[in-house]
């Protein structure tokens, strides 16, 4: 399972082992799953570094799902709903062709960034979804993302109290996608 993200999976600000990515290794294993997870994340990534990494990183791990989370450095920088839209597509059309599963994490902007590019930009996900049919968390940040509390000093990053949820959002839709047959059945005592 490879996580391609941004500075959301790259543990910003957070010990490694207190970020999702970690704990999300450690519900896998509670679920005697074999997936191992490779985090392929970089702080301050965009969705045309994604687009002109992804084949390597493809290659290198081979993974059977990809968890897509890119599209935030973007929008915060006000690119083009199209070049957003078109990197992610790309970036998802090359794991389809390596037969990896993508689920793709949907994001938001605050309102600050006005009422026509924060809809728009929040539609890509879904869109891309529907179009690609690919799992989608519709929101990474869902049950928590209005309340700053859950937010480092910057307001952007997810501090480590919020991590436990974001684990959750993306598990409701993960678990869907685990496949039987990766599940390893203890050994009766």
């Amino acid at each position: 399972m490879l996580i391609f993200g941004d500075s959301l999976s790259a543990n910003y600000g957070i010990s490694m082992e207190s970020g999702w990515v970690a704990l999300l290794t450690q519900r896998l294993q509670s679920k005697n799953t074999d997936y191992r997870i490779v985090n392929a994340s970089i702080s301050g990534e965009t969705t045309l570094g994604g687009r002109n990494r992804i084949q390597q990183a493809l290659e290198t791990h081979q993974p059977e799902i990809v968890i897509l989370e890119l599209g935030a450095n973007d929008g915060l920088r006000g690119i083009s709903i199209k070049s957003i839209y078109d990197n992610l597509a790309a970036i998802i059309e090359s794991c389809q062709k390596r037969n990896a599963v993508v689920l793709l994490a949907g994001m938001q902007l605050p309102p600050n960034y006005g009422i026509t590019y924060t809809q728009k930009f929040q539609a890509i996900f879904p869109q891309l979804a529907e179009h690609y049919r690919v799992k989608l968390v519709p929101f990474l940040l869902a049950g928590f993302g209005e309340k700053r509390e859950f937010f480092q000093s910057d307001g952007i990053h997810p501090n480590e109290v919020a991590q436990e949820k974001i684990v959750d959002n993306v598990w409701e839709i993960l678990q869907t996608m685990v496949k039987a047959d990766q599940i390893i059945t203890s050994p009766e005592i």
